[in-house]
């Protein structure tokens, strides 16, 4: 098998939508040889812990809705055609991702990274829900599977929020400018969200390598 490394944010249009194609190669391609793991890289690390409005978040980056809008249509244009509705209007607060990356870390020590991934990303970008929220996140993460009672303990403590920062300041050092970043094997890189039909192609590829090539 070989590890594909994937960091996203979950506020991340893009990772929603490099997501959808990723998986949708996969369910396509049941020979793959991907083992998945799931890592943290903030977009607004620097975002205040309670996030902030929306509209105040708008105006500082694009200068009002209008200019958001003008910035959004390529997104709104891939998500279609990725087969996704994303409701930008939807949102009221733009969050601080912390949480929701310590929320998806605990996930992977239960194998359950994956679907907490998928309906954090559908829970903000369907439903407006704040992803700051630790209510929300504990919502999110037991409709998963995840014990609602752990989560509540571990929001309420300090629980690996140095981790999380740490690894994120590891990606950026590393490199890492943006997200979805894929890494496969530890070695070969992949940046934005690809077309299915790339992931086939890298699949193939892998499939034929030589077995030093895994990892």
């Amino acid at each position: 098998m070989i590890k594909l490394d994937i960091l996203s944010d979950p506020a991340c249009p893009w990772c929603y939508i490099g997501k959808t194609h990723l998986f949708r190669t996969l369910s396509r391609r049941p020979d793959h040889p991907f083992v998945l793991e799931w890592h943290p890289y903030q977009l607004n690390y620097d975002m205040p812990a309670g996030g902030v409005d929306r509209r105040a978040y708008l105006e500082a980056k694009f200068g009002g809705r209008e200019g958001a809008a003008k910035a959004y249509a390529p997104v709104l244009d891939a998500a279609e055609a990725a087969g996704l509705t994303i409701d930008f209007g939807a949102i009221a607060r733009t969050p601080n991702t912390l949480d929701a990356h310590r929320l998806i870390h605990w996930a992977g020590l239960e194998a359950k990274q994956t679907p907490v991934v998928q309906a954090l990303f559908e829970g903000y970008f369907e439903r407006g829900q704040d992803l700051g929220d630790t209510t929300v996140l504990t919502g999110i993460g037991a409709a998963c599977g995840l014990d609602e009672d752990m989560l509540e303990r571990l929001f309420a403590s300090d629980a690996d929020r140095e981790d999380i920062r740490a690894r994120d300041a590891h990606a950026r050092e590393r490199g890492v400018t943006g997200v979805p970043t894929f890494v496969i094997g530890g070695q070969h890189v992949v940046t934005g969200a690809q077309p299915p039909e790339l992931w086939a192609q890298v699949i193939d590829e892998l499939l034929a390598a030589p077995g030093e090539d895994r990892a």
